[in-house]
């Protein structure tokens, strides 16, 4: 049963990594996806960001297959395979459904990070850079895309103004980020993570200047460094 739980999660890594290829095209959600057009939203990190994909899903790949080529049957790897294969299942299929759909796949990535999380808290001390390390980028890039869909839907549906659908959708982010990173020290790629997302919202909101969402994120930046800094481990 254990080799069967490696290798599942594999083969959902591998697919996952495979879903721009299968799907090409996405650039995030398009702007007449939402009543209230969403051109350059303050809430959306600068484009260069989203290269992070690569690195997460050829590490993901790698890690999950030295987990089943190596360590299928050891028990420091079994506890974070189930949660995991439920946010890659649910991640390979999640760029289709974010073409056609914004809210949905709002949902769906909330999924992802909360099966993410829950993996990630899970994992063993064991080979920390294939066990430990994918999942941690993967959840910190969740941990900012996940609200930035809600900051998206809040601006475009017009339940708020774009600033104030940033600032709320970055209070979010954060609130979850610095927990996370105060729970799990042994994790530090987590919190990097989600200060690259930060720097290119700052980018992104660069010029124009837009002081409250530019500062609001390098607070966060600051916040992150200073948990990290108290590090002990």
């Amino acid at each position: 049963m254990n080799k069967l739980w490696a290798a599942a999660v594999f083969l959902a890594a591998v697919a996952f990594a495979a879903g721009p290829v299968l799907w090409p095209g996405f650039g995030g959600f398009a702007p007449d996806a939402f009543p209230v057009p969403q051109d350059e939203p303050p809430v959306q990190p600068a484009g260069y960001a989203f290269a992070i994909w690569g690195l997460i899903y050829l590490w993901l790949v790698a890690g999950t297959g030295f987990g089943l080529l190596r360590r299928a049957e050891d028990p420091d790897w079994q506890s974070h395979r189930p949660a995991l294969l439920l946010s890659l299942g649910i991640g390979v299929v999640w760029l289709p459904v974010a073409q056609v759909s914004p809210l949905a796949a709002t949902a769906m990535i909330w999924v992802m990070l909360t099966a993410a999380l829950l993996a990630l808290f899970r994992t063993g001390d064991m080979d920390r850079w294939l066990q430990i390390s994918p999942l941690a980028i993967y959840s910190g890039w969740l941990t900012a895309a996940a609200p930035v869909s809600v900051g998206l839907l809040l601006a475009g549906y017009g339940w708020l103004p774009e600033t104030t659908a940033a600032l709320v959708a970055l209070v979010i982010a954060l609130t979850i980020a610095l927990v996370m990173q105060y729970r799990l020290h042994r994790a530090p790629l987590y919190g990097i993570t989600v200060i690259w997302a930060l720097i290119a919202v700052i980018v992104a909101n660069s010029s124009p200047l837009n002081i409250a969402v530019a500062g609001l994120a390098l607070i966060g930046i600051f916040a992150i460094l200073a948990l990290r800094g108290t590090d002990t481990e």
